[in-house]
């Protein structure tokens, strides 16, 4: 999935990689449990404390590969949930809309398996497909929302 966002790619960066914008325009992670003075590193995990709903978890994000203001993949873990999490941006211009037409088309791809234990049951894969699709849709938006309206 993908969102076109009227902000430049540096600034869609920044809202990706930077611990204080994530904990602003995601409202379920609450605050970073590790330094962040390295984030996004490869290799090195960052836990953040995380809200699934009402239930507060500790997410994981590890960096896998970070190619600055293009491509940031990871894998993450929700408690039990685990899945790779990529973002990818593009510089899109729109020649109608002269200089200041610069936008950037930011995809979110999320590779999660068939069935994730919760709680001890097994979620099917028609209910992962849900929860991914619903995540996805709902960080792009939180990030567009973000980015063009915190210039």
């Amino acid at each position: 999935m993908s969102s076109a966002i009227s902000a430049p790619p540096q600034r869609v960066w920044r809202a990706l990689t930077d611990p204080a914008e994530c904990i602003a325009w995601d409202e379920n992670r609450l605050s970073a449990l590790d330094s962040m003075d390295a984030y996004p590193k490869p290799g090195e995990t960052m836990r953040w404390r995380y809200r699934m709903g009402s239930i507060p978890i500790v997410m994981k994000e590890r960096p896998i590969e970070v190619l600055i203001g293009r491509k940031f993949h990871s894998k993450v873990s929700l408690g039990t949930i685990r899945f790779d999490q990529t973002f990818t941006l593009a510089l899109e211009h729109d020649p109608a809309e002269g200089e200041g037409g610069a936008k950037t088309l930011l995809g979110m791809k999320v590779v999660a398996s068939n069935s994730a234990p919760v709680l001890g049951a097994v979620v099917d894969r028609f209910e992962v497909r849900r929860i991914t699709v619903d995540r996805v849709d709902a960080t792009l938006r939180a990030i567009t929302k973000w980015c063009e309206n915190n210039a």
